[in-house]
């Protein structure tokens, strides 16, 4: 027989959020790093956004993916802004892609650079892939590179 359904966690069931544990060394770390990588404007739009239902992921997503990883010494930024364009072809993930295509450009690399990376994506992840990968990176760096009249 299946195990018995169990209730759902109090904050759903009540509708309101449990308070956040103390945010310590990595949440941190993960917001200056983060604000850093994307800029102040989004991470200021994203944290407006965030309510009772995102809060926790926009906390969580700080903490791990910019505290815990994005802050390792193994690679640099450039490195983890080439992986992470690479990861966001290979899924397909466009509205990420823009963000990270003004991420990696932050993060030092050119559109030369850039243009290569989604070159390789094409062997690795697929043609058509690559090919939805150049027509957003394409307009992100013709906004980021255009000077304003």
């Amino acid at each position: 027989p299946p195990p018995p359904p169990q209730a759902p966690p109090v904050a759903i069931e009540s509708g309101i959020a449990q308070p956040h544990p103390a945010r310590g060394g990595a949440y941190e770390a993960g917001i200056k790093v983060r604000r850093e990588v994307l800029g102040d404007a989004h991470v200021d739009r994203a944290e407006a956004a965030s309510d009772d239902f995102t809060g926790d992921f926009q906390d969580f997503l700080t903490r791990y993916a910019w505290g815990e990883t994005w802050t390792r010494p193994g690679l640099d930024r450039r490195t983890r802004s080439i992986i992470t364009l690479t990861a966001l072809v290979a899924r397909g993930h466009h509205d990420e892609l823009v963000l990270h295509t003004r991420a990696a450009l932050r993060n030092g690399l050119t559109p030369s650079e850039i243009k290569e990376v989604l070159l390789h994506t094409a062997v690795y992840c697929g043609v058509p892939a690559a090919n939805s990968a150049f027509r957003v990176a394409q307009q992100v760096i013709k906004e980021e590179t255009t000077p304003e009249s």
